[in-house]
């Protein structure tokens, strides 16, 4: 499994100031820790395949500050051919999920799905972790892992969005996937307590970072657990590293895992 998190998002998503940066690290901070391995059970695992997905999808949420479209759904108020038979429908089943998901009648096949009330609750379509799996769904169902693998932007683009809208925004993120998958390079799961803990760096995010931050806490270091692996963790971590007499990168992999935990 590439591990791809946080971090990762970030190197391929714009960066935004204010009130568009907060719901952005929201977005990103809840995905962190169940994105690689959402993305793998899907067979999104290669590097074309992740760099692909998310070439579309940080265009699709406009990068990763949204899992619900801006518009009000008035537009899709008595559309049957998305299930829209009551009154109010078009805003209820609006557009949600990374890639979006419209209508009362695709909401209630992908709930089904995914076992989940989408139908009658769909504002949870719009929760982080959802909305990447019926991102994963859509990419699934319309079989854009096999383009992918050919690196075939146009095939790909044109079974998500159903033309060729957004085209260079697309390649301009999947030019970024690219480059951030071919720095991840080596860099496998350290193994740890209970599985594999994804390799953790500056500019991580999620519950990892939060078991991090308690570890380095336990050993003496000052530190507010915040699920965000900023420059005061790098600073306990590289002292820590110093220590220990271990590489002092900065980077929690396998050998720094296992001195924090023994």
């Amino acid at each position: 499994m590439i591990p791809v998190d946080g971090d990762f998002i970030l190197q391929v998503a714009p960066r935004f100031s204010g009130s568009k940066a907060a719901s952005q690290s929201r977005i990103v901070g809840a995905l962190s820790d169940v994105f690689a391995p959402t993305l793998d059970g899907y067979g999104i695992n290669t590097t074309l395949r992740i760099a692909h997905f998310m070439g579309q999808v940080t265009h699709e949420c406009a990068g990763f500050r949204t899992t619900e479209e801006f518009a009000s759904g008035a537009a899709y108020e008595g559309r049957n051919d998305l299930g829209n038979i009551h009154p109010g429908d078009g805003r209820k089943y609006k557009g949600r999920g990374l890639i979006q998901l419209t209508g009362r009648a695709n909401y209630r096949v992908i709930g089904e799905k995914l076992g989940l009330p989408l139908e009658d609750e769909p504002v949870i379509a719009a929760e982080p972790a959802t909305s990447l799996k019926i991102a994963c769904e859509y990419w699934k169902s319309r079989k854009i892992n096999d383009p992918a693998g050919r690196d075939d932007l146009i095939r790909v683009t044109k079974l998500v969005n159903g033309g060729l809208n957004g085209l260079e925004d697309r390649r301009k993120y999947l030019r970024r996937a690219k480059e951030a998958l071919a720095a991840i390079g080596g860099i496998v799961t350290a193994a740890g307590e209970g599985g594999n803990t994804i390799v953790l760096r500056r500019g991580s995010f999620g519950d990892a970072v939060g078991q991090l931050q308690l570890l380095l806490k336990e050993k003496g270091y000052s530190l507010t657990v915040d699920n965000d692996f900023g420059p005061a963790t790098e600073t306990a971590v590289l002292h820590f590293q110093n220590s220990k007499r271990l590489d002092a990168d900065g980077i929690v992999g396998k050998k720094t895992w296992q001195a924090l935990r023994g």
